[in-house]
């Protein structure tokens, strides 16, 4: 990831250990700036409030919705050792996890929306064109 430019990606990551039952969302949205590398962990539950990897403690960067959390990824293509404190249980507990982040599957993140909306906009400006045109050729 050292050699990928600043910009927006997005990177497969895989989730192993605790129960099995937690899943977080892959790929993940993954930002690149200076050299550094931070991606966003989705959980497929809303009950995390507390991640820690590699010594860095990271709370949610949301309100609602599933747990997300921002962190900065150490290293790629090595198991990640995690702890993720859930809440799901009668008092809160800290689970140990690993992640791992592909670095072959880094993809620049997806501008299509963006595309779609300038292309119709384009459209959209065309066919007023042609309708004033056609207007004023009418009432000539």
């Amino acid at each position: 990831m050292e050699n990928s430019a600043d910009g927006s990606y997005t990177i497969d990551v895989t989730l192993t250990g605790g129960s099995g039952r937690a899943q977080i969302k892959s790929p993940a949205d993954m930002e690149i700036k200076d050299g550094r590398a931070a991606a966003v962990i989705e959980w497929s539950s809303p009950n995390y409030d507390y991640m820690e990897i590699d010594g860095h403690g990271y709370y949610p960067i949301n309100t609602g919705g599933n747990s997300r959390f921002k962190v900065e990824i150490p290293a790629a293509d090595t198991d990640i050792p995690v702890l993720a404190e859930t809440t799901a249980m009668s008092e809160p507990h800290m689970i140990e996890y690993s992640l791992r982040f592909d670095s072959a599957s880094i993809k620049a993140a997806d501008t299509a929306p963006n595309v779609i909306l300038i292309g119709g906009i384009s459209a959209a400006v065309i066919i007023a064109a042609a309708a004033v045109w056609m207007k004023r050729r009418r009432s000539k």
